[in-house]
Order: structure tokens, then sequence, then C-alpha cells
């Protein structure tokens, strides 16, 4: 079952809101508590931590900057 293009774009915006700002902290609350590594290596896991958060919704950030294909022309 697949999302509509409506849908797609509320849960893309509850995910921006909400969820993005509870996974930085969450991620930042866990690199907080380890010992600080080199510079370049925590710059390494924050770009892989920036980049991971976005794959499991890679299906629902598609598409949406596009007209809505379900509408009247």
């Amino acid at each position: 079952m697949a999302l509509s293009y409506k849908a797609r774009r509320r849960w893309a915006l509850v995910i921006l809101i909400i969820g993005l700002p509870l996974y930085i902290a969450v991620a930042w609350s866990i690199l907080g508590v380890l010992e600080r590594p080199h510079v370049l290596v925590e710059i390494a896991i924050y770009v892989i931590l920036g980049i991971v958060w976005a794959l499991p919704f890679k299906f629902i950030f598609k598409g949406i900057g596009q007209a809505d294909p379900d509408a009247d022309e």
C-alpha cells in the first residue's frame, strides 16, 4: 500500500519538524557520554549520522518537491 502524495508531504513535515530534532538530540547525547574523539573522527561520525537518519525515510521524501502528480491539471 503506497502513501498518497499528500500523506507523504505530511509525514515528511512531521519527520523534519519532530523526528530530526529528536534524532539530533539522541545522537548528541550519545556522543556526549563518550570520551571526545579526535576532531576528524568526530566530524566523520556526525556526517555519517547525518546521512543515516534519512535512509529509512527515502521513499517518503522522494518527489516531495515536485508538483502533485494526482492533482487535476
